[in-house]
């Protein structure tokens, strides 16, 4: 399955710390999409990670998913279905638990200026996060599995740092 399959309008889900931000980045470059962190309408820039309220971010969503071109990256369930009726292609990362555990630990000490990071936040160790990763991922996974099975959309679905790296050369993408 080629980006072109997928395009003009991909969403790309999966467990935190999987890759989606930059995966969207890399093909927002590469194709000249306008790239859609869902992370950056939910939560309120400048914070803490502080949630918008709901129906804020429904709008900011509901916008989004308007244009023609884009390429989107996150999960945020209560606005899936409006988000797959408008999407071309869908990509799945659905890396180990310890690769998101090890990226989660990076970014939060290492990477000062991450892709999808909130406008003026900066990012932190916080329990709360490894207890979702470890823990509440794994219903997640099964949803996301589920979901994909039952897609009628050009998709693609990467389990392995291995095949996200396959992808990214076969795509000509850089990170």
């Amino acid at each position: 399955m080629s980006l072109e399959d997928l395009a003009p309008r991909i969403c790309i889900m999966g467990p935190s710390n999987s890759g989606k931000s930059t995966l969207a980045d890399a093909i927002g470059r590469a194709r000249g999409l306008p790239i859609i962190h869902l992370d950056q309408l939910f939560h309120r820039p400048g914070t803490d990670w502080q949630p918008r309220p709901a129906p804020e971010f429904i709008a900011l969503h509901d916008e989004a998913i308007k244009g023609e071109r884009w390429v989107m990256e996150g999960n945020y369930s209560r606005c899936l279905p409006q988000r797959l009726q408008r999407a071309t292609g869908f990509i799945l990362l659905d890396v180990p638990t310890m690769t998101s555990l090890f990226r989660y630990f990076r970014r939060s000490w290492f990477e000062s200026d991450r892709r999808g990071a909130l406008d003026g936040g900066r990012d932190s160790v916080k329990w709360e996060m490894i207890r979702h990763i470890a823990v509440a991922t794994r219903a997640n996974r099964r949803r996301y599995q589920e979901m994909f099975d039952q897609l009628d959309l050009p998709k693609v679905k990467l389990t392995t740092v291995r095949e996200q790296t396959r992808f990214y050369r076969a795509a000509g993408l850089h990170r």
